[in-house]
């Protein structure tokens, strides 16, 4: 039984995110004998939200679904998409029932992707994403479930991989845009990472002109963010999942430059 190789997409920030997705994902795609597309999107327009013109073109790039995370509110004229079930976009499903969106999709007939939030250190009051977590599997057990875990703290994140080993096929970080070292597949067949990092403009802070952040920081002033420009980074991560038992058989992280020529 062939297993399933799947491509996750580091948060992608502004248009060098979306120029370097364009370079790396053709060859990519063939050369690892890709079946799947995710990536986290909350920050295609500009760096905070997304529009769907910047959906459509990634879309048109490759990508079969996107994930998100806090900064999808951050364009209202985006929100009244995120009901709409033919524009392939999750917001975060442990926010408060009634929200717009859904944090839920199931690709095919396989896999299940799930798109959680975490509270340590983040800005809005969500639901646990520990029991969230624990009602969808209890709901999906034959799926191949991929979660895209949007957080800021390091201790939550290891802590729900270790929650979900074994219940899930693979749990994987975002949000922080700083790509981890520490992949690995779980005791019970979970394939994990803490951060799979940023698709952006490396000469940067997370994406953001670094001299914007550094005066802020000096000033403690509000500062207008503006996307850097430059040499830009594609990561990721690619997960091999065998069909038959929905565990990871190996994960692999993807870094690498992109020319902005």
């Amino acid at each position: 039984m062939k297993n399933i190789r799947i491509l996750l997409i580091g948060d992608i920030v502004g248009r060098p995110g979306r120029n370097a997705v364009k370079a790396v994902l053709p060859n990519l795609k063939k050369n690892e004998k890709i079946d799947y597309i995710f990536a986290n999107g909350e920050n295609l327009a500009g760096g905070r939200g997304m529009t769907i013109e910047k959906y459509q073109e990634m879309i048109n790039a490759g990508v079969d679904y996107f994930t998100s995370g806090n900064h999808i509110w951050n364009n209202k004229a985006f929100i009244e998409y995120l009901d709409d079930p033919k524009v392939k976009v999750l917001r975060p499903e442990n926010y408060p029932t009634g929200n717009p969106g859904r944090g839920i999709a199931e690709i095919g007939e396989e896999i299940l992707i799930v798109n959680l939030q975490g509270r340590v250190f983040m800005p809005d009051d969500v639901n646990d994403p520990f029991s969230t977590a624990q009602n969808i599997v209890n709901q999906y057990k034959d799926k191949i479930v991929i979660i895209d875990f949007h957080a800021e703290a390091t201790s939550e994140k290891v802590a729900l991989g270790y929650y979900l080993d074994g219940k899930v096929s693979a749990i994987l970080g975002t949000h922080t845009h700083v790509q981890t070292a520490d992949e690995t597949v779980l005791p019970n067949g979970t394939g994990y990472i803490t951060d799979i990092g940023m698709t952006g403009p490396r000469e940067s802070v997370l994406g953001v002109e670094k001299e914007i952040i550094i005066e802020k920081f000096l000033t403690q002033l509000p500062k207008s963010h503006k996307v850097a420009v430059g040499e830009m980074i594609f990561s990721a991560v690619i997960l091999e999942i065998n069909k038959q038992s929905k565990k990871t058989i190996k994960i692999k992280r993807v870094h690498e430059l992109v020319s902005p020529n």
